[in-house]
């Protein structure tokens, strides 16, 4: 947008935020390639928003989280065409494939505008961005007892919360979860706290045994029975869905968490699919699940999400961290490697 706007001018005066509008934020520039670019700190659902100009505030970010799936897929030019304005993020800019500016595990503090959250470290789905500005209604402030170093994990968070509503588990079932990267943990560690289940994290990797075991939960590499009667597909791989389809008992269900952009996936329905009964479910989180949809906002769900972080026992998915000045590099390694969780980019 430019910055001679006058409704941008007119709405940041009346708000009260200073009009310094220099900031930094990192863009995919092409297949592979990233870099930091100079860009303003207005957005433009701050001037979409039907709310009044008070209502802006501006955040400075402490940390951002790679949403790895996703992100490695957007980095690597692997959006399909027919998936460019599904796979938009909230405050995304730019167009698909590239140049875009992506990302939405954003934990900032409030430094200017609505004065009841002036001071407040909030969670938002902005971008990797040092400094933004966006309706007072677009940040959530983070409960007492979750710091902002794990608040980064929302965004995930509210993914598992999502799928495990379209998965509707029962008290006692037997699930299993395949695939163990942040959002396939987050799922069996909810699964796991739901009274008799039995719960079951299956990841090729054997070092995910070790994060598996600081969240309680059961580890295997090859899971050996197939009584399961919910199964969540996580890996991302076409290899691990057909993995879920073998564990599902007799009419069983099949929840496929996993987005695998333009990759063409081949899954075996022959065999027993059939005579079992299996039932397949597509879970993405851009949707609130049907089941709670006419009860629940977005809000309400993001929420939700921040509540269940309140637990240090989560500090183990975030396996690693960079300066948001990296992070051109950071995303280059990230793309091409399976061993990382949550990465946080640190802003200071």
């Amino acid at each position: 947008m430019s910055r001679s706007d006058p409704e941008v001018s007119e709405a940041c005066d009346e708000s009260g935020v200073a009009d310094d509008s220099a900031t930094e934020a990192f863009w995919v520039t092409g297949a592979g390639r990233g870099a930091i670019r100079p860009t303003d700190v207005r957005t433009a659902a701050a001037l979409t928003a039907s709310e009044a100009a008070q209502s802006v505030v501006e955040v400075e970010t402490l940390y951002s989280g790679v949403s790895r799936g996703t992100e490695s897929l957007i980095f690597s030019g692997h959006v399909p065409p027919e998936e460019y304005q599904r796979m938009r993020a909230p405050f995304q800019e730019g167009e698909f494939p590239y140049p875009v500016k992506y990302g939405y595990c954003n934990v900032g503090k409030v430094t200017e505008g609505d004065k009841t959250l002036t001071g407040r470290t909030v969670f938002s789905l902005f971008p990797h961005q040092r400094r933004f500005r966006l309706p007072a209604t677009a940040v959530m402030p983070l409960p007492d007892g979750v710091p902002p170093e794990r608040a980064v994990l929302a965004a995930n968070m509210e993914t598992a919360i999502n799928g495990l509503w379209d998965a509707a588990p029962r008290v006692g079932d037997r699930i299993a979860v395949v695939g163990l990267g942040v959002v396939g943990f987050l799922v069996a560690w909810l699964a796991s706290r739901i009274p008799g289940t039995r719960v079951t994290a299956i990841d090729i990797n054997p070092a995910r045994s070790t994060v598996a075991g600081a969240l309680g939960l059961a580890f295997e590499t090859r899971a050996q029975r197939d009584d399961h009667d919910l199964v969540f597909h996580t890996s991302g791989h076409p290899d691990g869905l057909n993995t879920a389809l073998s564990l599902a008992g007799m009419e069983g269900r099949i929840v496929e968490m996993s987005w695998f952009g333009t990759h063409e996936v081949s899954v075996a329905l022959g065999g027993a699919f059939h005579s079992r009964r299996l039932a397949m479910i597509s879970s993405q989180v851009g949707q609130i699940s049907p089941i709670q949809r006419p009860r629940w906002t977005y809000p309400d769900r993001l929420k939700l999400a921040l509540s269940l972080l309140d637990n240090a026992t989560l500090d183990v998915l975030i396996t690693g961290e960079s300066r948001f000045e990296d992070l051109p590099q950071t995303m280059a390694t990230l793309a091409a490697t399976t061993d990382e969780l949550c990465h946080r980019i640190r802003y200071n």
